[in-house]
């Protein structure tokens, strides 16, 4: 029987699912999702391949198990960014700036574009990972528009453009021009949301 990490099962499952997460973030980093299979998975987290089996039966299982985590715990770190902030502009400006923390391995990764090696299946539930993501900024802008803040514009178009502003690479992960970059770009979404 393998060795239990942690304290108990749970914690061991946690602590395995980590591993494997990680894995596949270094991995992706490195070499697009098309080329990597779970064995090198397994190996880079030092995971029997086997033992993976028992947590995802298949690369792009653990691929949205990843990025649901990845998804709930930014939402989480906003919702607390948000709390006691009632002004959309400023809630805007937070919004922003959790979207600057964000990696973006799957986005930049080596080889085809994600969603293209990925299942019909797949694509579709990768699509509802976002959902929560645009509850949040769809209230920030109701607000905002609701309140004169921004000027009134049609909601789903404008979630859909805020957030391709801001998945693009315009603001750099390190150095000198980061905090210029991230104001440049609050400038830029509140100057088109009309902000007041």
């Amino acid at each position: 029987m393998p060795k239990i990490i942690g304290g108990s099962l749970t914690e061991h499952r946690e602590q395995t699912r980590n591993k494997l997460f990680a894995a596949l973030t270094a991995l992706m980093a490195d070499r697009g999702f098309d080329a990597i299979t779970l064995a090198d998975i397994a190996g880079a987290a030092g995971i029997g391949r086997t033992a993976v089996y028992n947590h995802f039966p298949d690369k792009e299982s653990l691929l949205l198990a990843f990025i649901t985590h990845e998804t709930d715990q930014w939402v989480a770190s906003l919702e607390r960014a948000l709390n006691g902030v009632e002004d959309p502009v400023e809630q805007m400006r937070a919004y922003v700036r959790q979207q600057a923390q964000l990696k973006r391995v799957f986005h930049l990764a080596p080889g085809p574009e994600l969603r293209s090696v990925l299942s019909p299946s797949t694509r579709a539930r990768l699509r509802e990972h976002a959902e929560p993501v645009e509850e949040l900024l769809r209230r920030i802008l109701r607000t905002g528009i609701a309140n004169g803040a921004f000027t009134d514009q049609p909601l789903e178009t404008t979630v859909v453009l805020v957030n391709a502003c801001l998945s693009s690479r315009g603001v750099p992960d390190d150095g000198p021009g980061r905090e210029a970059a991230i104001a440049a770009t609050e400038a830029f979404v509140l100057r088109a949301l009309g902000a007041t």
